[in-house]
């Protein structure tokens, strides 16, 4: 059975102060109030890592996520971080190919591929972001484009390795734009990278692959996305800076 995860991206935000008291509210909140079976996951900057990692010793349910690490194990890359760094301060998972790493900085599905690899080899548990822009939705190239994102930077994998893989498909075009894709059209992608999975890998590590949505989910609209039956919980952006509306959605499922 495949698990149901809300994990937050907090992108380049929060620092330090504003940072422990936001994962100070979550943790709070998870103890106060029902949250049901679900896995929640912070996606901090690298400054957080240390200090969230401490405060969730005793959370059975939250883990660490860093939003991005190196494809090199270590060396004179300045300014980077490597994923034996990472894992030896606790962290749990690390957030690999978000649409602004690739507009914005270049990465391409052979440099991600490299990423997973050196990830799975220090523990780490790859949320793997895959997605399209507008032009290649209104192209109609979408189901072709996303699924190639799959192919190149993790179908090498053994069915080993990729069965500690989680998905998150995130539209582009509805990324801090107020724009959601409707349920169906999540649903409709989420199913077809299912179907494409089960095509390299087999039905049963398709069906026990997470694949989270992440485009401008918040507490209005993620009880209607989550219902999705092959949409297994979030990606979330801005919502997640709110410790109200971050736990009203991992308490939509």
């Amino acid at each position: 059975m495949r698990d149901k995860i809300v994990a937050g991206n907090w992108k380049m935000n929060n620092d330090l102060q504003e940072g422990i008291k936001l994962t100070s509210e979550v943790v709070n909140m998870v103890q106060d109030e029902v949250m049901g079976n679900v896995r929640i996951v912070l996606g901090t900057p690298f400054i957080h890592l240390t200090n969230v990692a401490k405060m969730l010793t005793e959370s059975e349910n939250i883990f660490l996520a860093a939003q991005n690490c190196n494809e090199h194990e270590s060396g004179a890359y300045t300014g980077e971080v490597s994923a034996s760094m990472l894992s030896s301060v606790g962290t749990d998972y690390v957030i690999l190919g978000h649409s602004e790493r690739r507009e914005y900085f270049g990465e391409t599905n052979k440099q991600l591929a490299a990423k997973v690899d050196i990830a799975l080899g220090h523990g780490l548990i790859p949320i793997f972001c895959c997605g399209e822009s507008l032009e290649i939705r209104e192209a109609n190239d979408h189901f072709e484009f996303v699924c190639q994102q799959l192919t190149e930077s993790l179908f090498h994998l053994d069915t080993e390795a990729f069965s500690k893989i989680v998905i998150a498909y995130e539209p582009i075009w509805a990324i801090g734009t107020g724009k959601t894709a409707t349920s169906e059209q999540a649903q409709d992608m989420h199913a077809k990278l299912r179907t494409h999975i089960a095509e390299k890998y087999g039905t049963s590590i398709a069906d026990d692959t997470s694949i989270l949505y992440g485009g401008s989910c918040k507490p209005s609209n993620a009880q209607e996305l989550f219902a999705c039956p092959d949409v297994d919980g979030g990606l979330i952006g801005g919502a997640s800076l709110k410790s109200r509306d971050f736990i009203d959605i991992v308490k939509s499922f």
